[in-house]
């Protein structure tokens, strides 16, 4: 494909057949190789499932084969100055590169539009968020501003926020789960008994809204532990809707629904608090129309 295309759902239907019918140019084969290759956006934010449901109103958009190498970010930037780059990175997309994929990444996207506007720049990606998870990524453009934050990460941050649409209802509208989380050999966490291999983790959350048998949580981890909150949902008989790995029935989204909706941290230049918000994705906003957040 030479440019995007933006298209415009009339009626509830599934991707595949939604842009079978709307691109007629395109082959069954070739509209299935654009959703493998993260090419297909709804709503701003990546969908690789055929069978993701749409909603009238939604917006599909089809990405250009080298939009992630881009000079022009393919997603909003939340900060910017001298030294970081915080950008709102869309549920779909890695944040750095791994063994299968190595253009299509956060990393990659942010490191073409810094070295188009300051060729020769690098920069180093501070933390991740996983695959699945939309909202704040941080990036530094020097390494030392990196190490710096990196190496003192847990002092440095102040707060980590999350918001994620559970199934069911919450057992308190306010509460806190504290576990040892062990890992399978293959990469399934869980909570356990307390061990040598076992890591502590410590999840707040508060209910914000309610809707249609779904809950909205706002959560705030004490801890950073791989698939924390997904397993401390799923602890709680309420797993995040998207997440069949760690039992959810539903998927009312088309992707896991968590979302890093703040990161608060100490800038080690100015020793001053630096506050980053990711809005709520218009998915989240279907779900609870009357959120206040």
């Amino acid at each position: 494909m030479d440019d995007r295309r933006l298209l415009t759902v009339e009626e509830e239907t599934t991707l595949l057949p939604f842009l079978l019918l709307r691109v007629r140019d395109k082959s069954r084969n070739t509209v299935k190789g654009l959703l493998s290759r993260r090419q297909v956006l709804v709503d701003g934010e990546v969908v690789t499932r055929f069978d993701a449901p749409l909603a009238p109103g939604q917006r599909v958009e089809l990405l250009p084969k080298d939009s992630a190498g881009a000079a022009e970010l393919p997603f909003p930037i939340l900060y910017e100055d001298t030294g970081l780059i915080a950008v709102d990175k869309p549920a779909g997309l890695l944040s750095m590169g791994n063994e299968r994929e190595r253009r299509r990444t956060a990393y990659r996207a942010v490191s073409d539009y810094v070295k188009a506007r300051e060729p020769g720049r690098r920069i180093f990606i501070v933390h991740r968020l996983d695959r699945d998870t939309s909202g704040v990524l941080v990036f530094a453009k020097d390494e030392k501003l990196k190490r710096a934050l990196q190496d003192n990460w847990e002092n440095v941050v102040k707060k980590r926020g999350y918001l994620a649409a559970v199934e069911g209802t919450l057992p308190q509208r306010e509460g806190m789960v504290r576990s040892y989380l062990h890992e399978t050999a293959t990469h399934l966490v869980y909570s356990g008994p307390r061990g040598r291999q076992a890591k502590e983790a410590v999840t707040r959350y508060r209910m914000v809204e309610e809707n249609r048998g779904y809950t909205l949580a706002a959560v705030e981890i004490d801890t950073g532990r791989k698939n924390q909150i997904r397993v401390h949902m799923k602890d709680l008989g309420c797993p995040i809707a998207g997440d069949r790995q760690y039992g959810a029935q539903t998927d009312p989204m088309g992707r896991l629904a968590l979302h890093a909706d703040v990161l608060v941290l100490t800038d080690p230049r100015t020793r001053r608090a630096l506050t980053l918000r990711a809005p709520l994705p218009i998915t989240f906003r279907r779900l609870f129309p009357g959120a206040a957040l």
